[in-house]
């Protein structure tokens, strides 16, 4: 059991990065706004956990200006993918209790 615990990602324990991680998972690229509707969260929650996952360069932002107005999108890298998929696999194992 100890070993199926260590091998969760500490980062991802967080409901808002592991619901910022599956979005990217299934999305090209979302912008700030719809994550933050998607997510029900703060914009200041949001971008707090957004810095600590672009630290850890699990997502990469890239921002653009749109009509006067700067636009914010967020991929999930390939790194982060890796670590997104090994965090499911632990909690896979410890729900099924292997």
């Amino acid at each position: 059991m100890i070993n199926i615990i260590e091998s969760l990602d500490k980062l991802l324990e967080s409901r808002v990065r592991l619901g910022i991680m599956s979005v990217l998972t299934v999305n090209e690229s979302v912008d700030f706004n719809s994550l933050k509707q998607m997510l029900n969260v703060t914009d200041g929650n949001l971008a707090s956990h957004i810095s600590a996952l672009e630290k850890a360069k699990y997502i990469k932002i890239k921002k653009k200006i749109i009509e006067k107005k700067t636009n914010t999108t967020y991929t999930i890298s390939e790194q982060g993918k890796k670590a997104f998929l090994k965090h499911l696999e632990g909690l896979e194992k410890l729900i099924n209790n292997k």
